[in-house]
């Protein structure tokens, strides 16, 4: 599945991991068009943002 994240960048979700230190945070792995890989709390990918006075997603799903 890809998102665009809400500075434009197109990503795509490798998976879903659990967080060693704490197994009840759940951690998104997403990758960059330029292969690198990333990792945020899933509460942080899916929150929502302040971007020019409103409020939007961070990441949203595209086809």
């Amino acid at each position: 599945m890809r998102f665009r994240h809400y500075k434009g960048g197109i990503y795509e979700l490798v998976c879903e991991a659990k967080l060693e230190a704490d197994p009840a945070v759940t951690m998104i792995v997403y990758r960059g068009a330029d292969g690198t890989i990333w990792t945020r709390p899933a509460s942080v990918f899916f929150e929502t943002v302040e971007h020019d006075g409103i409020q939007v997603a961070r990441f949203t799903a595209i086809n």
